[in-house]
C-alpha cells in the first residue's frame, strides 16, 4: 500500500473515532487527579486499556525500590504506596518492527479558586472548538492522543509490527518519580514519545528544576512591642530577595550557554507557597516558603543545590535574628537535571516526516524553561526521547484549554509515527 493510501485510511479513521476521543478526554478531565489523588483515574484508565485488549500492569512507587536509584526525588507528604502507575502493553504477534513507549502524566496541579474559572475546572466543557479544564491541556490531551492513535491504527485495519507500551504516570508535576518507576519496573523500548502540549513542536531541550522549602523560626511578641521580637515572615522575605538576586546572576551567566543563550532569562525562580504566623497582632514565630528554581542542562543538580544553600547562608548573616538562628533549607521534591535531545536520531526523523505529512511543513523545535520526563529516558537510559504533542493554552492557570482541531491533527501525526516507526501489518 502506498504512503498516500495509508495516510488516507488513517485520516478517515481519526475522523470516525474523533467523537469517542473527545469523550475519552472529557472523562480524563473529570477526574480531579491532583497529587495523591490520582488512584481513581488510574484505575479507570487501567479498565479502559484492558477493554482494548492490552496486558495491564498496575503498580505503585513503593513496588520498585525507587529510593535505591540516585535520581529518585524526595516525596514529602505523599505516600509512595498510594501513587499508582499504569502500563498497557501491546505485544506484536510477529515482532519485525521497532518498539515504542508512549508515556503521559495524569497528575494535575491544583485548580485554585473555582469562582475564578469561566467553566468548572473538572467539567470538561467543550465550547467553540476548545475543551476546558484543569489538565485538559497539561497533559490529558496528549494522553488521549496516544490512546486514540492506537485505536486509529486498529480502525484503519492495521496493527503495529513492534511492541508498544502505553504508560500513564504520576509525580511528573512534583518529582518525576512516576517515569523513573516505569524504568525500574523494567520497561524499555527503541524510542519514547511523550505527548506534552508542545504545539506540534519537538522539544530540543528542557531546563532542570529544584524544589525546596525555606523554614524560618522567630520569637513572637505583641505587635505593640514588635521591636523586642522577630518577624519570621519578614526574615523569609529577606531570603527570597537574596534568591531573586542569585537568579539574576544565573541568567546573566546563561547568556553564554551553548543551548540557552538565545532564551531570555531561562532560569526561573518562584516562591510558590507561603505559610506563617498564628495571629495578626503577634509577630510571626514561624514562616515556611516553598520555592522552585531552575537550572541549565549544563549545570549539575548538586552544584545548584549547594548554591541555593550558600545564598541562604550568606543572606542570613545580614539579618539580625537569622544570623544567630539559621534557617533551614529542606529539599522536598524535584531534583531534576535538564536535558538536551541530540538532533539526528532516526526516531526524530520519522516523527518529523509524519509531522510534515500531516501539517504540510517542517517540524519546528523549542527550548523550554520547564521540565518534562524525557530526561529519564534520554539522559539516564540512552533511549531516544521525543517530546511532541498537541496545542492549547493556560497550563497551570485559570481556564486551561486544549484545541480540538489540534488534538485531531496530533492524533493523526502520532498514528502515522507509530505506523512508520514500528511498522504495521494487516489486522
Amino acid at each position: 500500500m502506498s504512503d498516500a493510501a495509508m495516510q488516507e485510511r488513517l485520516s478517515r479513521a481519526v475522523d470516525a473515532l474523533f467523537e469517542k476521543q473527545v469523550d475519552l478526554l472529557q472523562n480524563l478531565v473529570r477526574f480531579p487527579s491532583r497529587r495523591g489523588e490520582e488512584g481513581p483515574l488510574q484505575d479507570w484508565i487501567a479498565r479502559e486499556l484492558a477493554g482494548r485488549g492490552y496486558a495491564v500492569d498496575r503498580f505503585t512507587l513503593a513496588d520498585v525500590g525507587l529510593q535505591s536509584h540516585e535520581k529518585s526525588a524526595p516525596m514529602v507528604g505523599v505516600e509512595p504506596s498510594g501513587s499508582l502507575q499504569v502500563v498497557g502493553t501491546y505485544r506484536a504477534k510477529n515482532p519485525t518492527g521497532r518498539s515504542l513507549i508512549m508515556q503521559g502524566h495524569i497528575d494535575v496541579v491544583p485548580e485554585g479558586p473555582e469562582d475564578m474559572w469561566t467553566h468548572p475546572p473538572y467539567a470538561g466543557v467543550v465550547r467553540d472548538g476548545w475543551l476546558y479544564g484543569r489538565g485538559a491541556n497539561d497533559m490529558k490531551a496528549g494522553v488521549s492522543c496516544m490512546i486514540a492513535a492506537m485505536d486509529v491504527l486498529r480502525e484503519a485495519g492495521y496493527q503495529p509490527a513492534g511492541d508498544v507500551y502505553l504508560q500513564t504516570v504520576t509525580e511528573e508535576e512534583s518529582t518525576g518519580n512516576g517515569a523513573l518507576a516505569t524504568l525500574l519496573r523494567g520497561y524499555r523500548a527503541d524510542a519514547v514519545l511523550i505527548p506534552e502540549p508542545t504545539g506540534h513542536t519537538i522539544t530540543r531541550s528542557h531546563t532542570g528544576t529544584l524544589w525546596f522549602r525555606l523554614r524560618v523560626r522567630g520569637v513572637p511578641v505583641h505587635v505593640a512591642v514588635a521591636q523586642d521580637g522577630t518577624n519570621a515572615i519578614m526574615s523569609a522575605y529577606h531570603l527570597i530577595q537574596a534568591l531573586v538576586a542569585h537568579t539574576r546572576e544565573l541568567n546573566q551567566a546563561a547568556a553564554s550557554d551553548a543551548v540557552y543563550a538565545a532564551v531570555r532569562d531561562p532560569i526561573k525562580f518562584n516562591p510558590g507557597i507561603i505559610r506563617g504566623g498564628d495571629w495578626a497582632s503577634s509577630t510571626p514565630a514561624w514562616c515556611e516558603v516553598d520555592c522552585r528554581i531552575g537550572l541549565l542542562p549544563s549545570m549539575e543538580v548538586k552544584d545548584a543545590m549547594a548554591a541555593v544553600e550558600r545564598v541562604v547562608k550568606e543572606a542570613s548573616r545580614g539579618d539580625r535574628f537569622l544570623s544567630n538562628n539559621p534557617p533551614e533549607v529542606v529539599w522536598h521534591g524535584f531534583q531534576a537535571d535538564g536535558f538536551v535531545l541530540d538532533p539526528g536520531s532516526e526516531a526524530e526523523a520519522v516523527l518529523a516526516a509524519a509531522h510534515a505529512e500531516v501539517h504540510g511543513g517542517p517540524m519546528q523545535e523549542r527550548r523550554t524553561t520547564a521540565v518534562n520526563d524525557t530526561r529519564y529516558y534520554g539522559r539516564y537510559y540512552n533511549i531516544p526521547a521525543l517530546c511532541y504533542g498537541p496545542k492549547g493554552e493556560g497550563n497551570h492557570g485559570f481556564d486551561e484549554r486544549t484545541s480540538l482541531e489540534d488534538l485531531r491533527r496530533c492524533t493523526l501525526t502520532m498514528a502515522r509515527f507509530i505506523a512508520d516507526w514500528c511498522g504495521v501489518e494487516p489486522r
